[in-house]
C-alpha cells in the first residue's frame, strides 16, 4: 500500500496559456491549456519525499527543483487544471514509497554447475568443427 501524499493548493502556481497544435480559430483566441509550477524545495512535503523527488531523473523537474507540468489534453480549462494536478500528485506518490534495498545474492551451486557443463558442451561442439586432417 502506497502512502497517499496530497499537495496544498497554495503551493502550486497555475497559469492559463494557449494550447499548441491544430484547433482552428478557437485555439488562437482562448487560453485553455494549463502551466503548473511546483517548487519542491519550498513545499511542505516530508524531507525524504522531497529528496527522492529531486533525485528523480524526470524531464519535468528543472535544475532549480521546480516541477513544470503542461496540460492541454482537454478543451476545458478546468479539466486541464484537474489533469495537471492529477499528474503532479501521481509524480509525488510515485516517489512516496521508499525503494527496496537491494540485497546481494549468490547463484546456487547447481546453477553454476549447469552453466559450466553447458559451456563445456558448447566448447566441445565448436572444437569438433575444425578442419579435418590437422
Amino acid at each position: 500500500m502506497r502512502p497517499h501524499v496530497t499537495v496544498s493548493p497554495d503551493e502550486v502556481e497555475i497559469s492559463a496559456i494557449r494550447a499548441q497544435g491544430a484547433g482552428g480559430q478557437n485555439v488562437n483566441k482562448v487560453s485553455n491549456a494549463v502551466h503548473l509550477r511546483f517548487d519542491v524545495a519550498a513545499s511542505s512535503l516530508p524531507e525524504e519525499i522531497r529528496v527522492r523527488l529531486l533525485q528523480l531523473g524526470d524531464q519535468r523537474i528543472s535544475k532549480d527543483g521546480v516541477v513544470i507540468i503542461k496540460a492541454q489534453k482537454f478543451r476545458s480549462l478546468e479539466k486541464n487544471r484537474a489533469e495537471a494536478l492529477r499528474r503532479l500528485e501521481e509524480l509525488i506518490n510515485r516517489v512516496a514509497t521508499p525503494p527496496k534495498t537491494r540485497r546481494a545474492t549468490r547463484p546456487t551451486r547447481a546453477s553454476v554447475t549447469r552453466r559450466l557443463e553447458g559451456k563445456a558442451r558448447r566448447a566441445s561442439v565448436k572444437a569438433g568443427r575444425g578442419k579435418v586432417g590437422e
